[in-house]
Parts: C-alpha cells; sequence; structure tokens
C-alpha cells in the first residue's frame, strides 16, 4: 500500500511526538517502591534488628536499580497478628516462627510461602513451679505461656515432646494448660508469685532474663529435644507480593546475608548495636554468649520445616502430606540445604 506524502509527514510527526512523550515519562518500576515489614521481640531476630539499623534492604534494593525504597516496620508481639494483618492487605512480609508460615501455606492453598530463613535459636521451657521437674510433673494447677498456642513454634514442639513423653497420641495433653502470652508479658507473668501462669516456654534473650531468678528453671531444651536447630524466625509473604517484586525480594535475601555476615565477623559489634536498637538490658557480652549456644545459627537456610510440617499433618492441623521443604519456600533460597 502506498502512502501519500502529506500522510508520511503526519506519521512521522506523530511518531515524533510519541517519542518526545516517552522519554518524558518516568521509568516503569518492575517492583514497589514501598515494603511493610513485622518486627518481633526476640534476640533471635537480630539479622532484621542489623537490616533495619543499617539500611541493608534499602541498600541491596538501590543496587539492584529499584532506586529508593521505603522500608516500613510494624512491630507485633505474635505470629497470628502478622498473619491477619498479611491477609488484610495492611503487611507485605510477617517475620515469625516457621509454624505460622506453613498454617498460612495450607489456609491459603500455597500463596503464602516463606521468602527466607532468618535465624534459630534454642527455646527454654522455664517454670516457677519447685515440684515441676518433667513434662510429667505438670498438673491442672499450672500454666504455661506461650506466644501463641497450638500454632508457635513453642506451642508445636510442647506438642512433639508430649508425644515422646507420654506415646502416641498425647501431643494435645498439655495444650489445656497453655495460654496466649507476648513473650514481655510473660516475663512479668513468671515473676509474680501470684500470678497464675507460672511457666513460659521461652526465648533469648528473655529466658536468661528469667533464670537469672534463682526461684526459676529450666524444664525443657528444644535443641537438646529435636536434636537439630529449629527456624523460629523467617520470613513469609504471598505470592502475589513475590511475583510483582523479584528484584525487591532478592534484595531483602541478600540483606539478611549481609547482616548474617556482620554477626559471624563481629558478634560483639552485633549484639551492641542490637542493645541499641531495642533498649535490650542484657550486656551485649552476655547475648554473644548465647551466640554461641549449640543449636543456634543465623542463616538465610530454612531448619526444621518438616519436622514441623509432619507434625502438623499428623495432628490434622494442616491437609497436604509434606514432601519436601521446597514446597513451602520461594525459589529464590531453594539452592541452600534447607531441611
Amino acid at each position: 500500500m502506498r502512502v501519500s506524502r502529506k500522510a508520511r509527514g503526519w506519521l512521522g510527526g506523530l511518531g515524533i511526538a510519541l517519542a518526545a512523550l516517552a522519554a518524558a515519562a518516568p521509568a516503569a518500576r518492575a517492583d514497589d517502591a514501598r515494603v511493610r515489614i513485622s518486627r518481633q521481640p526476640g534476640f533471635v531476630y537480630l539479622p532484621m534488628v542489623l537490616a533495619e539499623r543499617h539500611g541493608l534492604i534499602e541498600k541491596h534494593a538501590k543496587a539492584a536499580g529499584l532506586g529508593d525504597v521505603t522500608v516500613e516496620w510494624m512491630n507485633l508481639t505474635s505470629g497470628a497478628a502478622g498473619n491477619d494483618a498479611l491477609l488484610s492487605g495492611n503487611l507485605d512480609i510477617v517475620d515469625s516462627g516457621s509454624t505460622n508460615m506453613l498454617l498460612m501455606n495450607d489456609r491459603t492453598r500455597g500463596d503464602v510461602k516463606g521468602l527466607t530463613g532468618v535465624g534459630a535459636t534454642p527455646m527454654l521451657l522455664l517454670t516457677r513451679n519447685p515440684d515441676v521437674k518433667t513434662l510429667k510433673d505438670f498438673t491442672s494447677k499450672d500454666k504455661i505461656a506461650l506466644p501463641s498456642v497450638k500454632v508457635s513454634s513453642q506451642a508445636v514442639l510442647l506438642q512433639i515432646a508430649a508425644k515422646k513423653t507420654f506415646g502416641p497420641g498425647e501431643a494435645t495433653r498439655l495444650d489445656p494448660l497453655t495460654v496466649q502470652l507476648g513473650h514481655p508479658d510473660a516475663i512479668a507473668a513468671l515473676s509474680s508469685p501470684h500470678n497464675e501462669v507460672n511457666s513460659h516456654f521461652s526465648l533469648p534473650p528473655f529466658q536468661q532474663r528469667e533464670l537469672q531468678d534463682p526461684a526459676i528453671h529450666a524444664v525443657l531444651n528444644s535443641y537438646e529435644m529435636v536434636g537439630e536447630p529449629v527456624s523460629n524466625a523467617i520470613l513469609y509473604a504471598r505470592t502475589g507480593w513475590f511475583s510483582r517484586n523479584p528484584k525487591l525480594a532478592a534484595a531483602i535475601v541478600a540483606a539478611i546475608d549481609e547482616a548474617n555476615a556482620a554477626i559471624a565477623k563481629d558478634p560483639l559489634q552485633a549484639a551492641k548495636d542490637y542493645v541499641a536498637s531495642t533498649n535490650e538490658k542484657t550486656p551485649p557480652e552476655q547475648l554473644v554468649a548465647m551466640m554461641k549456644e549449640p543449636g543456634t545459627v543465623f542463616s538465610t537456610t530454612p531448619y526444621g520445616i518438616m519436622l514441623q510440617a509432619r507434625h502438623f499433618h499428623e495432628m490434622k492441623t494442616i491437609r497436604t502430606e509434606p514432601k519436601d521443604w521446597k514446597d513451602y519456600f520461594f525459589p529464590i533460597v531453594h539452592g541452600l540445604p534447607g531441611r
């Protein structure tokens, strides 16, 4: 088809105009300019504290070509609250124990998955009841504080321990004794001899602080009971967010990796940064000692996922039979030696 000279002139002008508009328009972003992340109290979240304090997510986002990314941090005291905020669209990424992610993965039919591991620390079941030496000594007069009943890492490990102690079919034997309390509130309850809550399945640094009271002693160590680290801090998100934010997701994982490297290189400085950021009362030297305890790992590798998933399936808490830990995580960490 032949085009007249007049038409060619008109088309040429239109092309110049469109090119000018394209040049004037801002470059399209492949990822969001803002990410909202929850944070909870506890030393296991040390990499997250360092990432916030030193702007590591912003740093890696900028290096990935995303420009200035705003990171908003939301204070929460339980993974259950984080899950509610995630489903309501008020949060993009939850930092919590892996059990909360497993529960959400099942309830959303795979729409929620793990983004990266953060850390694993041993958790101690503490009590001020002098008559309680083992799980068999707990009675209806005792109350055990957990961050979330039935679904928190502590609740699941308590069920696994009960099954080992009392036999098959007895996993929920101690569940009627559990109550939901955030760790700071549980410390206050445990320190009061008149509070009905006389036990607490705790977390560093709270458990070390509680053990300074001679009336409080440990009944169970999660690492000794399981025999391997269990990630009680991971990040997880919805698949829509991950698909929309491939570079930002990678930047977040890189930020946690950098924080973990800083912890390994200079644990005392990392501990000082933690104290400065959280107003934690534990001396940095004691925090360094916690880092060296068996079962403490700061890593993007997820640990203990299948242990908890199999227990959830056995309890019919999740419907789908667990096959591989990678089924619960985005591909960004599939190359790591998770389990």
